[in-house]
């Protein structure tokens, strides 16, 4: 089953308890709370609030978006992003891997993956997973540089997340083809012309992505970037990610 929900970071200037009844009143099940904004690093005060008022409201917190950059932040640091999680009552922290992947050379990639390794086991002591975030400008950027970066981890408690950043349909499908073995969790938006518009334009796009991603098991699909970054285009987009996931979800 795919469940709905926000990440928070979508709303950097509403305050934890203002994302909460937003997501509450799309009808939502879940939030994945920014390490930047929201609930920074070490700061265990604020994750156990946000913890709090989450589960008050009947919702999950679904990850920890720690933005924690693997290949550019010291590894000391992620025990404190560890911490944070943890207090959060959340099972998945989401990373950001390395740099571009046409900027970097072999022993960059290797010492990368190592970390990632590192970080994998230190997790999996706390019954966390890693996911790596499906972006530009990291070594996920590409299909081909994330399978080979995946193959290099090898490490079961290292998965990743899916976000169409191809140029066409094609690319996209078959990026999430090779997530699919580690995929935990999707971010949803529809961009066109680096355009923020309007979820249901996307139709045709977004339910073969979900109808596939369905067949990997149970995971969240989280809104993000919607429209002006207006909470009324969010509701819509709510409405829409609900509607679609109904049909999915019955199949």
């Amino acid at each position: 089953m795919i469940q709905g929900g926000l990440v928070s970071i979508t709303f950097r200037k509403l305050t934890p308890k203002e994302v909460v009844d937003l997501v509450s009143q799309a009808g939502l099940v879940g939030i994945e709370w920014g390490g930047d904004i929201h609930v920074p690093h070490g700061d265990i005060a604020a994750a156990g609030e946000a913890r709090r008022m989450t589960e008050d409201a009947g919702l999950k917190v679904a990850a920890y978006g720690s933005y924690y950059k693997i290949g550019r932040d010291d590894p000391e640091k992620f025990a404190a992003v560890l911490d944070t999680a943890v207090e959060l009552g959340t099972t998945k922290i989401r990373v950001w891997v390395g740099n571009a992947s046409a900027e970097v050379d072999d022993a960059y990639r290797k010492q990368a993956a190592d970390d990632c390794r590192q970080i994998a086991a230190m997790a999996a002591e706390a019954n966390v997973e890693i996911v790596s975030e499906w972006h530009t400008n990291t070594l996920t950027d590409t299909n081909d540089s994330s399978k080979a970066l995946f193959d290099a981890i090898g490490h079961e408690n290292f998965r990743t997340y899916w976000q169409p950043i191809g140029t066409t349909f094609e690319e996209n499908i078959a990026g999430l083809d090779v997530a699919f073995d580690r995929l935990s969790g999707l971010h949803v938006y529809h961009w066109a012309n680096n355009q923020k518009l309007a979820l249901a334009e996307g139709k045709d796009l977004w339910l073969p992505y979900l109808a596939r991603a369905a067949q990997a098991g149970d995971m969240f699909a989280l809104l993000e970037f919607v429209r002006d970054d207006d909470p009324a285009a969010f509701l819509k987009d709510a409405e829409t990610l609900r509607q679609w996931l109904d049909e999915i979800n019955q199949k």
